[in-house]
């Protein structure tokens, strides 16, 4: 009688303690499918499963990456946020971008000889089988070409108190190498100016000083072409054309008059015309005789050095390919370029790819149907935030795209053209969670995010190559953490040197080679390549 009193509150206690056993292992449960979950969308392939450890060479280094993750996500249980961003510890930190001279990691992987596969890596199959997972050597060709493009930034002279405001701050022959893409192998032929009639916002870049190299045109882009040892590399003497878009935020693309305009008089008549966007038209096609640099317009510029290139290594007996590129207002550009090289030079027949970063709709459906049977291969690189893309109409086109088949064949509406490469800006563990929606829209952040993308299912390449620092170039989207200043792309003091006879800071004048000339119309010659 004396003992009940004693084990009476024993077995409570064993009781209450065998349900919190119990409790705590569903917990513990539940807590390791959310880990397994976070895993597998923020650790890119390390427990999703074996057939997507493509990087991982051996069983023990596959064990080992399965130990860090699991140590990783023992950390932390908040599923708000990446865990790279919780855990502030991504693959680069801030002692990462301190100068160590060779030590350092090289910023871009060996590039094999793609020769054998150059058409399908061009397009030949509309890069089917290639997108996702993303083909290694298809990454680094739309990358390379997407430097062409940033290139025309990086050199665009866009000082309002500078009297070449809208021209390129360096010539021709020496473009590639003050910006580093030497190794590249290309050599640029021909630069690109352009003006327009209508008034498109925001477009124009103009000096504030009275005196100026040209109150009408602006630099928009070069054609180049591969030299002998990128040639073989690549298995075809490549022309490129690069065009670039604006360097203003991306709110004027929502002013853009939705009208259209007839862009091929050749082509069928009444209900089947070819219109494109006119503002777009116009930047391609205006010239005016009491303009500099405009007697031609940009359209006729670049197909006068695209033919003469491709008849040149034609008569060599070389094959030869057109790569259009180009970015935002650069990418619509580059459509209707390829559409004209593709129509009017018959030995580029099947040879004619566009790859556009960040591109607006630009023409009707007869514009794409038409772009189709002219063989004209395009990748358009999309990233998921960025609005441009989804311009002009953005809620009216997705409206009657999907009420019917009637209304979706309307051919007044505005059509993207060939296929998508979609992309997410916040896939990438550099950036932050709560930017600035309109910095999507960058070059530097779509050659960021294209570096570090393997597949849809797939997080963030944990060997992409390529400079993080460049994503803070003209933007503020990287980690604080970092330490990579925002917006630190610009001329050294702003373009102002110190004469050092009388310590005064001046503006340098400009070399004679670098002052923008008009073009010449005259044939050039093929320098060394």
């Amino acid at each position: 009688m004396e003992k009940s009193p004693i084990k009476t509150p024993m077995r409570k206690l064993r009781r209450r303690g065998t349900k919190r056993v119990w409790r705590l292992k569903q917990k513990l449960k539940l807590t390791w499918k959310s880990i397994k979950i976070r895993v597998r969308s923020h650790l890119p392939g390390f427990l999703a499963t074996k057939k997507r450890l493509t990087f991982t060479k051996s069983r023990n280094q596959e064990q080992e990456l399965a130990q860090v993750a699991r140590r990783i996500c023992k950390i932390t249980n908040d599923s708000t946020k990446s865990l790279a961003f919780l855990l502030q510890l991504p693959k680069y930190s801030a002692a990462d971008f301190l100068d160590r001279g060779d030590l350092m990691t090289p910023a871009a992987s060996p590039r094999e000889n793609i020769s054998k596969m150059w058409r399908e890596l061009h397009g030949s199959n509309n890069w089917e089988n290639l997108l996702d997972p993303l083909h290694p050597w298809l990454r680094r060709e739309v990358t390379k070409y997407g430097e062409f493009v940033e290139s025309v930034y990086d050199s665009l002279d866009f000082d309002p108190l500078s009297e070449f405001c809208g021209s390129c701050r360096y010539n021709r022959n020496k473009l590639f190498e003050e910006l580093g893409l030497t190794r590249h192998g290309y050599k640029v032929t021909k630069y690109i100016y352009a003006m327009s009639h209508v008034d498109v916002p925001q477009w124009f870049l103009t000096s504030a000083l009275g005196e100026t190299w040209s109150k009408d045109s602006n630099w928009m882009g070069f054609v180049a072409v591969s030299g002998d040892s990128e040639s073989l590399r690549i298995g075809r003497r490549d022309i490129v054309v690069a065009w670039r878009g604006t360097v203003t935020p991306t709110e004027w693309f929502m002013d853009l008059r939705t009208s259209k305009e007839p862009f091929d008089c050749e082509g069928e008549h009444g209900k089947n015309v070819v219109k494109v966007q006119s503002g777009f038209f116009s930047i391609y096609n205006s010239k005016s005789e009491h303009t500099r640099y405009n007697k031609e317009s940009a359209s006729e510029q670049t197909m006068e050095e695209v033919r003469r290139l491709v008849n040149f290594f034609k008569d060599r007996g070389e094959e030869v390919s057109l790569t259009v590129t180009g970015h935002s207002l650069g990418g619509a550009l580059a459509l209707m370029n390829a559409y004209e090289a593709a129509r009017d030079v018959p030995a580029l027949s099947g040879n004619v790819s566009v790859i556009s970063f960040g591109a607006p709709r630009v023409g009707n459906l007869a514009f794409k149907e038409r772009l189709n049977q002219l063989g004209v291969k395009v990748l358009r690189v999309v990233n998921k935030q960025d609005i441009v893309p989804k311009l002009p109409g953005i809620v009216f086109n997705k409206v009657l795209n999907k009420l019917n088949p009637i209304t979706s064949r309307l051919n007044w509406v505005y059509r993207h053209v060939g296929t998508q490469l979609k992309l997410d800006v916040f896939s990438s563990p550099y950036v932050k969670r709560d930017s600035d929606l309109g910095r999507s829209h960058n070059l530097e952040v779509y050659l960021h995010v294209l570096d570090g993308f393997h597949s849809k299912k797939s997080g963030f390449r944990v060997n992409a190559r390529r400079d993080v620092a460049s994503v803070n170039k003209s933007t503020d989207m990287l980690l604080d953490h970092l330490r990579i200043p925002e917006f630190w792309y610009q001329v050294a003091h702003k373009g102002l040197i110190l004469n050092k006879q009388t310590g005064r800071w001046v503006k340098p004048v400009r070399a004679p080679e670098d002052i923008p000339s008009p073009l010449s119309t005259g044939p050039r010659p093929i320098y060394s390549l």
